[in-house]
């Protein structure tokens, strides 16, 4: 399989709604990017590996105040692995409430699932 621009364009897409979603308190909307099961590797951040859709859409609601109130990516790299299964990487900026900004760096398996591309796995680096 290859990669066609399509492509290309809805992984990007998927990666970019992340950001729109939880900046705009839709948590249940990530529904549409990741899967159910996805393992969201936080360790770096000191928050370990949250198990499922449901424990990271916990911990993100417990944030509270501490989330960021703005989240953008850039920077995306695609890697064709095979069969439908791609890795992206890219760069994250969240701005915080008091204006100060943190940077991390997104490491994903994306799949193509019958329901579209979705994020299987994600790795968060500072």
């Amino acid at each position: 399989m290859s990669l066609s621009a399509e492509d290309r364009f809805a992984i990007t897409d998927l990666i970019n709604l992340h950001g729109h979603l939880v900046d705009a308190g839709d948590l249940e909307g990530l529904r549409a990017v990741f899967v159910e099961d996805v393992p969201y590797d936080v360790t770096a951040l000191g928050g370990g590996v949250l198990h499922g859709l449901a424990e990271g859409l916990a911990a993100a609601a417990a944030m509270g105040d501490a989330a960021p109130v703005a989240h953008h990516v850039t920077n995306i790299v695609l890697t064709e692995l095979g069969d439908g299964r791609v890795r992206a990487r890219s760069k994250g900026l969240g701005v915080l409430r008091d204006g100060g900004v943190g940077s991390v760096t997104y490491d994903d398996r994306i799949e193509r699932l019958e329901v579209g591309w979705r994020i299987v796995h994600r790795v968060v680096r500072r």
